[in-house]
């Protein structure tokens, strides 16, 4: 174990650890994230805050605290990440309202220091209300973007790009792909797709209690985008407790039209991007089971059949 304020190799999470199969930037970046953290810890003066080590999809998040003994979080993200290139950048932009407050960053290693939130997330809620919840932070997140923000367009018009090449014989349905190539071409084609701050990736998970506001957004992905684009994550995840066959199309639409209602959106415009979402989404476990030379897993398998799912799901 190291000591408060340093930290070791052997900290890395399992599952974070276990990204290397994903090839590219990965092995390279989890080689240098303990001496990364370490050093960081160091140069702004935080003390471990316990022996905890969390961590996201591409992110190791420790407790700390300050000189002061204020505490923290923090933070350091995958650099290889283009989505989340400008997550310091939304969090000062939204300058705590709706989201997570910043007290430090170095975005050319990307690093964050957080305010403490609770661990407390929206998935003891019952989905309907927690649906709820995120539409109200839409409200407050969804200000007008700017330069240096990324244009979401941009992103998934590579995507797209990437999708049109995929084999006939792949676990995606053709009809499926070219739906979603038609949709997501004419959105990305609209002014309208762009304009405003969008989260990203906000589902119950990433929204956690606070003492200054009931509920704050994490762990961003800040791009100049449309306010439809955000409902898709919000189906994905807690997707098990609906059930199968007609509960599961009923609980999904439901989360979809609570969503939906409750910010004010356009019902159609928002199908529109869960569908471009999903399909893109399934493509991406293809295009890691690529990158690792390997067949799918059963893992990889069970997503891309979520992701159709909910495709078809919210368009019966």
């Amino acid at each position: 174990m190291s000591g408060p304020g340093s930290f070791a190799a052997a900290e890395v999470p399992r599952d974070l650890a276990g990204h290397r199969e994903l090839g590219e930037g990965w092995p390279d970046w989890l080689d240098r994230l303990p001496r990364l953290a370490a050093d960081l810890l160091a140069e702004w003066e935080l003390t471990r805050d316990g022996a905890e080590v969390w961590h996201g999809f591409g992110s190791l998040v420790l407790p700390v605290r300050d000189r002061d003994g204020v505490p923290g979080v923090f933070k350091i993200a995958y650099d290889g990440d283009d989505e989340g290139l400008h997550e310091a950048l939304g969090l000062q932009r939204w300058a705590g309202n709706g989201a997570v407050r910043l007290l430090r960053a170095d975005p050319r290693r990307r690093a964050l220091l957080l305010e403490r939130l609770h661990r407390r997330d929206l998935g003891e809620l019952w989905d309907v209300e927690a649906c709820e919840i995120v539409a109200g932070l839409y409200a407050k997140l969804h200000v007008p973007a700017g330069a240096p923000l990324q244009l979401i367009t941009d992103h998934v018009a590579r995507w797209l790009d990437d999708l049109a090449r995929l084999p006939r014989d792949a676990p995606i349905p053709r009809r499926h792909v070219e739906q979603a190539l038609a949709l997501g071409r004419e959105l990305v084609a609209d002014p309208a797709s762009t304009g405003v701050i969008i989260h990203g990736d906000l589902h119950y998970a990433n929204v956690l209690a606070a003492d200054r506001a009931p509920w704050l957004a994490i762990d961003p992905k800040p791009m100049s985008g449309d306010p439809h684009y955000e409902p898709a994550p919000m189906l994905w995840n807690r997707f098990d407790e609906l059930g199968t066959g007609a509960a599961l199309r009923y609980g999904l639409r439901t989360r979809l039209e609570t969503l939906v209602d409750a910010a004010g959106l356009d019902h159609d415009r928002a199908r529109d991007w869960v569908i471009v979402r999903m399909i893109i989404n399934a493509h991406w476990s293809i295009q890691d089971a690529e990158r690792a030379g390997r067949s799918l897993n059963a893992e990889e398998r069970e997503w891309i059949t979520r992701c159709i799912t909910i495709a078809k799901s919210v368009q019966d």
